[in-house]
């Protein structure tokens, strides 16, 4: 079977969610016996010299990679208000990106075309001139639901109506495309479930995030006890506002209770506000060099989205390296939790301040909520086996 991987962002080497669950899908599925090749977008917040990209990998893959100036820029925005398109779609559309899709198509029988993420959506038609593969949508999030949440949770009244604008005609295309595919594969069952419900009459199946367990060794020799961190791109808008809400709301009342506790804020693209913070033991880390290193040294990890979709890799990799995980249901969206046996999910401040001061009052609670998170991630999100429940899925589609 051959597949042509079409990743709205360079998946190699993987530096945040996105990336890392594009490249685990990548090398499960090669390790299936599939021969799978990557063509992806470079953009400013993710641009990669090919030099710099393992040479082993762009062998196996055929990598290939185009740039696209992603920009948000003003002017564009402003002319977009009067087209009635969505401008979060339309950044994403290069012809440079166009002509090096037809080569490949042209180039190599592929059999499945699998587009990671609604952003490389509207290259479809050009895919369906030029190939007969089935193509299949790889759904990281329902894309217009998080638009939608950032949109309810803004208290700017202007910029409210404006997100409302993008959140509506993001739907619309969402929704426009929902069919058109040959099949989809959601992230979340939540996801699935959302998609059957506006409509969608494809063969669907979930394929979460997976993760190789044996890299994600637990280390506690060095771990900060207590101490709360967050790691994720802050360039990721759910992310930034999960974090102004934290210091906001849930800091004060936490570094009352607990003036010995530190809190690390690790992430690439901090913007400048956050790294001029200036918070009593409160760390702006920024970008880490090894993630699985700074996670392992500290003790609980937060995940205070209010907003955002699909599944939370950090969450994933947390639960694999035994950390002690508070999340709102939010963030925890996707994953197969149970509340207070493998995460503690926390909605308020009062639930956010009662969850930390219970973990650092009960180190062995803390400790258990961690080890049966490892175990949640030994047994449901192994990479081999969701890899292969994929592969099957593709076999299947293939013989319609």
């Amino acid at each position: 079977m051959n597949i042509l991987q079409i990743c709205n962002k360079i998946p190699y080497a993987p530096q945040d969610g996105g990336s890392i669950a594009m490249n685990m899908l990548t090398e499960g599925l090669i390790a299936q016996g599939t021969t799978v090749h990557v063509l992806a977008m470079s953009t400013p917040k993710q641009s990669v010299k090919e030099t710099d990209i393992d040479a082993t990998y762009k062998s196996k893959t055929a990598f290939q990679s185009v740039f696209i100036d992603t920009s948000v820029r003003p002017l564009a925005a402003f002319i977009n208000l009067f087209t009635g398109t969505s401008y979060n779609i339309s950044r994403f559309y290069s012809k440079a990106f166009e002509v090096a899709l037809i080569e490949k198509l042209k180039s190599y029988p592929y059999d499945v075309i699998q587009l990671e993420s609604l952003w490389v959506t509207m290259y479809l038609d050009v895919i369906r001139k030029h190939s007969k593969a089935k193509v299949v949508l790889r759904s990281h999030n329902v894309e217009y639901l998080i638009w939608e949440r950032l949109a309810n949770a803004c208290s700017n009244p202007i910029k409210k109506v404006y997100l409302n604008m993008l959140a509506s005609r993001l739907k619309s295309y969402e929704l426009s495309m929902l069919n058109n595919y040959d099949a989809i594969a959601s992230i979340t069952d939540v996801d699935a479930a959302i998609y059957e419900k506006v409509g969608c009459q494809l063969p669907m199946i979930t394929i979460p995030f997976g993760i190789e367990i044996e890299k994600y060794q637990v280390n506690k020799s060095g771990i900060e006890r207590p101490s709360l961190f967050h790691i994720g791109a802050m360039d990721w808008q759910p992310n930034m506002e999960a974090i102004q809400w934290f210091l906001k709301a849930i800091w004060p009342e936490v570094s009352r209770n607990l003036p010995d506790l530190k809190l690390y804020l690790a992430g690439r693209n901090m913007s400048p506000d956050l790294k001029s913070l200036q918070l009593k033991n409160v760390v702006v880390v920024g970008e880490v060099e090894n993630a699985t290193s700074f996670m392992n040294s500290k003790s609980m990890m937060i995940v205070p989205l209010l907003s955002g979709g699909g599944m939370r890799v950090k969450i994933v990799e947390g639960l694999a390296l035994g950390k002690t995980i508070i999340s709102t249901s939010i963030g925890a969206e996707g994953i197969a939790y149970e509340n207070k046996k493998n995460i503690l999910i926390a909605n308020t401040i009062s639930e956010f301040t009662a969850a930390i001061a219970s973990c650092i009052e009960d180190e062995a609670y803390c400790d258990g909520i961690g080890t049966n998170g490892r175990t949640l991630a030994e047994t449901t999100y192994n990479n081999s086996y969701i890899c292969s429940k994929l592969s099957e899925f593709y076999k299947t589609l293939l013989r319609k």
